[in-house]
C-alpha cells in the first residue's frame, strides 16, 4: 500500500489530492498549520475510506517546521511514495509595496519549502529507486503577473531541474500547472473573479485526476484541459511584448 504526503492538505487543491488519494486506497500524511482542521479532515478520510492518516501541524514559513516534515519524508522506516508540494496562497501585493514581508513569506512557503521538501523526498526516493513528486506550479508562471507569476515560474523550472537530476533513478517529478481552479483560493487572496468567463475554470477534482495520471506516466509537466494547454502554448511561444501587454491587462482587471 502506498503512502502520500500532501502539504496544504486541508483545503483547495490539496484537499482534492487528499480525497483522490484516499479514494484509491493510499495512506496519507497531511501537513497544514491548523491542527484542529487537520484532525477533522483526517478523521473524515479514515472513516470514509478505511485508510491510515497521520497529521503534521507545521508552518512551512518556519525553517524548523520544514525540517520536521523533511525528516518524515526521509524516514526509511516509513517511506513516502508520493509527495504533493501544494501549500501556498495567492498574492495581491504590488512589487513596489514597501511592506515586503508578504513577499518574503511567499518565498519561504512556495519556494524555500518546496526546495527543501523536494530535496528530502528526492533523496529518499532515489535511494529506494521509486517515488513521485508533484509540485503545484501555475499557468501564471508563463506570464508576468507580479510576484506570484515569478514564484510559480521558479517552481516549474525547479521541478524540471529536479526531474533531470532524478532521471533514470525510478523517481519522477511533475510540475502541475493549472489555470483558474474552483477553490476558495482566490477569495482568501482578495482576488476578484466575478468577471471571468465560465470556460476558464477547471474543476479541482478533475485537475487532480489528470495530475495523478501524468505523474504515473512520468511527465515533467501537467497542464489540465485542452484550453489551458493551448493558452500555455501561446504564452510560451508568443512574442514577449505581447505577453507583457496581456499580463498588464490581467493585472488591471484584478485591481
Amino acid at each position: 500500500m502506498a503512502t502520500a504526503l500532501v502539504t496544504g492538505g486541508t483545503s483547495g487543491i490539496g484537499a482534492a489530492f487528499a480525497r483522490a488519494l484516499a479514494a484509491r486506497g493510499d495512506d496519507l500524511v497531511l501537513v497544514a498549520r491548523n491542527l484542529e482542521r487537520l484532525e477533522e479532515t483526517a478523521a473524515e478520510l479514515r472513516q470514509r475510506h478505511g485508510i491510515a492518516v497521520d497529521v503534521i501541524s507545521a508552518d512551512l514559513a518556519l525553517h524548523d517546521d520544514v525540517m520536521r516534515v523533511g525528516e518524515r519524508l526521509e524516514d526509511p522506516e516509513r517511506p513516502i511514495d508520493l509527495l504533493v508540494n501544494n501549500a501556498g496562497f495567492g498574492l495581491h501585493t504590488k512589487l513596489l509595496d514597501p511592506a515586503v514581508g508578504v513577499h518574503e513569506h511567499a518565498l519561504d512557503v512556495m519556494c524555500k519549502a518546496v526546495l527543501m521538501l523536494g530535496g528530502a523526498a528526492g533523496r529518499a526516493m532515489k535511494a529506494r529507486g521509486s517515488g513521485q513528486i508533484i509540485n503545484v506550479s501555475s499557468a501564471s508562471g508563463w506570464i508576468a503577473q507580479g510576484h506570484y507569476s515569478a514564484i510559480k515560474a521558479w517552481v516549474r523550472v525547479y521541478s524540471e531541474s529536479l526531474a533531470n537530476e532524478l532521471h533514470g533513478t525510478g523517481a519522477t517529478v511533475t510540475a502541475l500547472c493549472p489555470g483558474w481552479v474552483r477553490t476558495e483560493f482566490h477569495d482568501r487572496a482578495g482576488i476578484r473573479t466575478s468577471g471571468l468567463p465560465s470556460w476558464v475554470w477547471v474543476d479541482a477534482d478533475r485537475l487532480v485526476e489528470v495530475a495523478l495520471q501524468d505523474a504515473a506516466r512520468g511527465r515533467a509537466l501537467s497542464i489540465p484541459t485542452k484550453r489551458w494547454k493551448f493558452a500555455v502554448f501561446l504564452a510560451a511561444k508568443g512574442p514577449h511584448f505581447a505577453i507583457r501587454a496581456v499580463s498588464r491587462m490581467l493585472t488591471r482587471s484584478r485591481d
